[in-house]
């Protein structure tokens, strides 16, 4: 999309200005990010209420020296790039009284950015490559209301900007608006990852009433009859509903689907359906291979030649629809040379918070043996995050093995994935065999060609 001086940048749907008193510094919240702004990109976004980006410039003048407009176009562009500024047209002017001056405050490094509240694993749906534990005893014990809300303030104390609810169904919570509304007042952004099955109108209605910023809905194919036969209900029509619901309340919308040997080679109508929706963005996920996901890993395990056709059909679909909606296209770890930056880092800028309230570094951390795991009954955020063993295990370079100690990617893949380590070679701190250059990169095309040798059927997730 093209920026000129006459251009009108607003926040794209969905994106929100704030301004964080931890780092004290602004900050631009969307659905599944946080971008902090220096001073000069703070000062330009607070000016994109209507005008121009030479009147912008103008402005800016008046309070700074040496200002172009030229280098202010080009800012704006970047940020069109990134999908938190548009000139189209559609987006919403920012608004609001410039913030007080900030408390003379250092926060503590490194400061989250996000949180990942796993409220419940319970679920309606029975899907095969769930990532939830296969074993879900230990996480009867929910956190209560008031637990969860605790555990809200000390992520904002912490300098958390967004808070994902994600399950399981989240939905199945009956205090979920309540605790949407907690996390709006503190200055989070909302972000709901649902089924969409138990999703109505008045639920929808209480969730935007209590501040919720964005949904994400899953779909697991392109038509009823597959769809229906992986959730192991039917559930297809049921997200069509949803789906309507969400777009008529003018939430911000993701569809994702996670691809797999059984929907794969229908990518190109997967996504044709999330347009069809009126997604905002669409995520195409490879499976990731933990719980169910991982014990039927032989089942869910595309071929080369499927990732190949799925590649090519994602730039399709990017050509085709790229410049209407965000498509966001997730490799398979399976069939890459180089392993994906986990979680930016461990301990870094996520944590997650298991429903019986064990405090995790991320999602299938859980897994890992004699990790020092603390649950946030036990103690708070704070001396979890900065304190205990499960934090500091894998926290910057220090615990690397060659060759990823030398290696000059350390700092931008972080090591890849320690849980993904661990299952391929039962040492979580070994080079993740997603990379070329690890021992055990081996193992991956061992396990492609052994799923495509004998394709077991898929054990559907048990309800609980």
């Amino acid at each position: 999309m093209t920026v000129t001086a006459a251009a009108r940048p607003t926040l794209r749907r969905g994106v929100r200005l704030t301004y964080d008193r931890v780092r004290g510094q602004r900050a631009l919240q969307y659905p599944e990010g946080v971008l902090l702004l220096n001073e000069t990109a703070g000062a330009v976004v607070t000016r994109c209420t209507g005008g121009t980006v030479a009147e912008i410039a103008g402005d800016l003048a008046g309070e700074f020296d040496g200002v172009r407009v030229e280098d202010v176009r080009t800012l704006v562009a970047d940020l069109v790039g990134r999908r938190v500024l548009t000139v189209d047209g559609t987006g919403v002017p920012v608004s609001g009284p410039e913030p007080p001056a900030p408390a003379a405050i250092v926060p503590r490094l490194p400061v989250p950015t996000g949180l990942l509240a796993e409220l419940t694993y319970r679920c309606p749906l029975r899907c095969a490559y769930c990532s939830n534990p296969v074993e879900l005893s230990a996480y009867r014990d929910e956190l209560s209301t008031m637990d969860w809300r605790r555990v809200l303030d000390e992520a904002r104390g912490l300098g958390v900007l967004q808070a994902h609810f994600s399950g399981g169904e989240p939905l199945l919570r009956p205090d979920l608006a309540e605790l949407v509304g907690h996390a709006h007042v503190l200055g989070m952004y909302t972000n709901l990852v649902t089924s969409g099955v138990p999703l109505d109108a008045a639920r929808l209605d209480a969730l935007v009433a209590a501040g919720l910023d964005h949904l994400q809905l899953s779909i697991q194919d392109a038509d009823a009859g597959p769809a229906d036969a992986f959730a192991g209900i039917r559930a297809h029509d049921r997200k069509r509903a949803s789906a309507a619901l969400v777009r008529a309340s003018g939430l911000a919308f993701t569809v994702n689907a996670v691809l797999h040997a059984g929907n794969i080679d229908r990518l190109e109508a997967i996504a044709e359906l999330g347009v069809a929706w009126g997604a905002d963005r669409l995520e195409l996920a490879h499976t990731q291979y933990y719980g169910w996901g991982w014990r039927n890993r032989a089942a869910l395990m595309p071929s080369a030649a499927q990732v190949e056709r799925a590649r090519a059909a994602a730039q399709t679909v990017q050509a085709r629809h790229g410049h209407q909606i965000e498509i966001v296209y997730v490799a398979a770890d399976y069939h890459a040379d180089r392993p994906k930056p986990c979680m930016y880092g461990w301990g870094s800028r996520q944590l997650v918070v298991a429903p019986n309230g064990d405090v995790l570094p991320c999602l299938a951390a859980g897994q890992l043996p004699d990790l020092g795991v603390v649950n946030a009954r036990a103690a708070s955020l704070a001396e979890i995050w900065y304190e205990s063993p499960a934090f500091n295990r894998f926290r910057g370079t220090a615990w690397m093995p060659d060759p990823c100690r030398a290696c000059d990617l350390r700092h931008v893949d972080f090591g890849g994935c320690r849980c993904q380590a661990y299952q391929l070679t039962g040492d979580p701190a070994a080079t993740d065999p997603a990379c070329g250059l690890s021992a055990h990169h081996g193992l991956m095309a061992g396990a492609v060609t052994a799923a495509a040798a004998a394709r077991p059927p898929a054990i559907p997730r048990r309800p609980r």
